[in-house]
């Protein structure tokens, strides 16, 4: 599997520039531009050339995609820090760099141990598993950041049918595999052919759905207040928040069964809102629940985001997976404090306890997932497991008008393909949306409007393979690619 290498493949400096533009590619794979087969591309690029370089050089090579690619797809951060995070620009700018160079480190570690641990003989099919291995690290380590998978832009492409099987993951490998094999056909190697067009081949005689649509129709309003983050917590913004939810409430269509406010809807705790849910449970039909994200206070004293109802509902929610610095913050002792962006009014959260069982409201078993929480698959198929449909409720108001909204979107809607489940989008300002079992857009709020957002959905039976499993088939998978090219002799130089 070894081969001749261009001239340019033996530049450092070539493929140094190589990889902060393949960052970019990747970053251009993903919504909102959904370019999805420059996905592959990307890893072809990184590919092509790392077996002429030495391991440090291999991890610079890393750490250049790394800054390439969250320093283009997650300059959403800046907007979060500085626009409302209450930081000034030269501060906020500072933590945006911070950000990007040290998640970077999640590519450059990896190449370089590919390149000392790793024989060129296996090349294909090692880097690929090397790729698929640092994702799984990047999406647990220190908390996770699943953003800009690899495997997240296939949702839209031919490759989406592999979804209900192995998940983002598994997208993922194949993508990495269609990279490097892209490159070994492009150096005349025809065998790379073979499975090339298996796995590409492959979807058109996969099921193209797994699982069953009840007869009954649910129908559901999604409102979207569309108000201030800046003077959301304020007592004005209190009040706007009551009038507008409240307003939107009245107006739902007499059939409606499920009525959808979005995360911390009302910014006080569920004790001062619990009247006023009261009162709006009472302007809709009899038959109708209303949920919504609220900020719930224990005996103890502890605050956690949760979800809660009026009407018939049985149980709540309470978010598992906090955002770092957002809702609860590492090192509290030292930063709280320090920086007006790490005392932001939520940032003092607990996490709830792990396997809550569903919601149930309308007649529905409901698996949640707070904001953040729809971006981790494996976490999701877990509530997919007991459950006939998908929520997420969100406040998107933090990205401002960037690209964070469409990309956080467009995770919410592998998670709907993955598990074979409506996933019902609730959010502040957009994009508010409710994708079918395929992960396609059936309804959709206009963004930065003030909108309510009403459709009909069905309860789902059945599982796919990946809600059963999780993503553990394909991590084995991809150690299995890594480990026959393993080596462990001292390389020269």
């Amino acid at each position: 599997m070894t081969s001749r290498t261009s001239d340019w493949s033996h530049s450092p400096a070539i493929n140094y520039l190589i990889a902060l533009l393949s960052g970019g590619l990747m970053t251009l794979a993903t919504a909102p531009f959904s370019l999805w087969w420059l996905s592959p591309i990307a890893v072809g690029l990184l590919y092509a050339g790392i077996h002429t370089l030495s391991p440090w050089q291999a991890a610079f090579k890393g750490w250049l995609y790394g800054v390439g690619l969250f320093g283009s797809g997650a300059s959403w951060v800046y907007v979060s820090i500085h626009d409302y995070g209450y930081t000034g620009i030269p501060l906020a700018l500072f933590l945006t760099v911070l950000f990007v160079v040290s998640l970077a480190l999640f590519f450059a570690i990896p190449f370089w141990l590919y390149r000392r641990f790793t024989s060129p003989g296996w090349a294909v099919l090692s880097f690929a598993g090397t790729w698929v291995l640092a994702e799984v690290l990047r999406t647990y380590l220190f908390t996770g950041f699943p953003w800009l998978l690899a495997g997240t832009p296939q949702v839209d492409s031919p490759l989406a049918p592999w979804a209900p099987i192995g998940g983002v993951y598994l997208l993922s490998l194949i993508t990495a595999l269609t990279g490097t094999l892209g490159v070994e056909l492009l150096r005349r190697r025809w065998l790379a052919a073979l499975p090339l067009a298996g796995m590409w081949l492959a979807p058109l005689v996969l099921p193209g759905q797994w699982t069953t649509a009840s007869d009954e129709t649910t129908q559901v309003s999604l409102l979207q207040g569309n108000l201030p983050q800046l003077m959301k917590w304020t007592e004005e913004g209190q009040q706007d928040a009551i009038d507008t939810y409240t307003n939107l409430t009245r107006q739902q269509p007499d059939n409606v069964d499920l009525v959808i406010w979005p995360e911390t809807a009302l910014p006080m705790l569920e004790t001062d809102a619990r009247p006023i849910l009261e009162r709006a449970k009472r302007d809709l039909p009899e038959q109708a629940a209303l949920l919504t994200g609220i900020l719930q206070r224990n005996s103890e004293g502890r605050f956690f985001n949760a979800i809660v109802g009026a009407g018939n509902v049985e149980g709540n929610y309470r978010k598992e997976h906090l955002v770092p610095f957002g809702e609860y913050l590492p090192l509290e002792s030292v930063l709280r404090g320090a920086v007006a962006f790490f005392d932001l009014p939520t940032s003092f959260t607990t996490p709830g306890e792990p396997g809550q069982p569903p919601m149930q409201a309308a007649g529905l078993k409901i698996g949640s997932a707070i904001c953040y929480e729809i971006v981790y698959a494996d976490l999701v198929a877990k509530r997919a497991r007991d459950a006939d449909i998908l929520l997420t409720l969100s406040n998107d108001t933090w990205f401002g008008e960037s690209i964070g909204p469409l990309q956080h979107l467009q995770m919410a809607r592998l998670r709907a393909l993955e598990n074979g489940r409506y996933v019902v989008r609730a959010t502040s300002n957009g994009v508010t949306a409710i994708a079918d079992p395929r992960g396609q857009i059936t309804a959709r709020a206009p963004q930065f409007k003030t909108a309510s957002l009403t459709d009909d959905i069905h309860a789902m039976q059945g599982q796919t393979p990946f809600t059963r499993t999780g993503s553990w088939p394909t991590w084995l998978l991809a150690t299995a690619l890594v480990l026959p090219g393993l080596r462990f002799k001292k390389r020269n130089g």
